[in-house]
């Protein structure tokens, strides 16, 4: 029994990334489970980030399988290089009989093989298509794949421990849900945000913090944003404040419609949003003043 919780309580989160206790529960027990964990929530909210906490805080290497539009499952297990086969047997270049040096693993053929036990990241497994998913049914399930070409099936070594990202741009089989952990992300609310800021920017003075907060919340409860800025962009628009050395009052006292808001590209980057916000201070509400 002593050795089942100890397997479940082995992250917390790492220097670099604030966990809920929420979100280390969901890791933990998708470890335990040895189950993939797939995390959901909106752009900047950190799911990529937890899968690079998550090897830092275990000390393990992560793979990452960054997921395109034209990505299939394969690509994930290997690749036959028939082109090269083609060229060496024409130019007598080494043994073509040899068909296994032909054959490259994927990210997932990659996490298999590793002599240690690493940390998979599938990352925005929702951009590809709809089949995506469950054709990685059998590979996540029994952590093994077939080569018909050498006639060899990959076992993994060492069952990787995967995370998969969704932006939830398309519905996920339930099939593919069934055999996950499952934990959405919340966006931080204003203390929680400054408790990750601190740890970006630990002697970042109160003041800035204050001032950033009020406008960068002020943004996100427009309803006319439509694409409201993330943890990410908060953090970058800290530093470029921090940097300047901005007149944070005079920022605030600004007689302009958009001089409360000092590198405002920063924040955000739709020429509609500008406007929005621009016609938003203009009418003269005080949300984000």
């Amino acid at each position: 029994m002593n050795e089942k919780k100890s397997k479940i309580n082995i992250f917390k989160g790492s220097t670099d990334y604030v966990a809920s206790s929420e979100l280390a529960c969901a890791v933990n027990v998708a470890i335990a489970l040895e189950k993939p964990l797939l995390i959901k929530g909106e752009p900047g909210t950190g799911k990529t980030m937890l899968a690079r906490s998550i090897a830092k805080a275990l000390g393990k290497e992560l793979i990452i399988w960054n997921i395109k539009s034209t990505t299939k499952a394969q690509d994930g297990l290997y690749v036959y290089d028939t082109v090269q086969r083609l060229y060496d047997s024409q130019f007598g270049e080494g043994d073509v009989k040899d068909i296994a040096k032909y054959i490259k693993h994927g990210k997932l053929g990659e996490a298999f093989t590793s002599e240690r036990q690493v940390v998979l990241l599938i990352d925005e497994i929702d951009k590809a298509d709809l089949e995506f998913p469950n054709d990685l049914l059998w590979e996540l399930d029994q952590m093994e794949f077939y080569i018909p070409e050498t006639k060899e099936t990959v076992s993994a070594a060492h069952r990787p421990i995967v995370v998969i990202t969704s932006n939830a741009e398309k519905e996920l089989p339930d099939a593919f849900l069934r055999r996950c952990v499952f934990h959405y992300i919340e966006f931080p609310g204003e203390d929680k945000m400054a408790e990750i800021v601190r740890v970006h920017y630990p002697d970042i003075e109160p003041r800035v913090l204050s001032f950033a907060m009020e406008k960068f919340y002020g943004i996100r409860a427009m309803k006319d944003i439509r694409k409201r800025p993330s943890t990410s962009e908060l953090l970058d628009w800290l530093r470029a404040l921090v940097l300047s050395g901005v007149d944070l009052h005079a920022a605030r006292e600004g007689v302009k419609p958009d001089a409360g808001i000092p590198f405002l590209g920063v924040l955000l980057k739709k020429n509609e949003d500008v406007d929005a916000l621009t016609e938003y201070r203009a009418k003269g509400y005080t949300t984000v003043n």
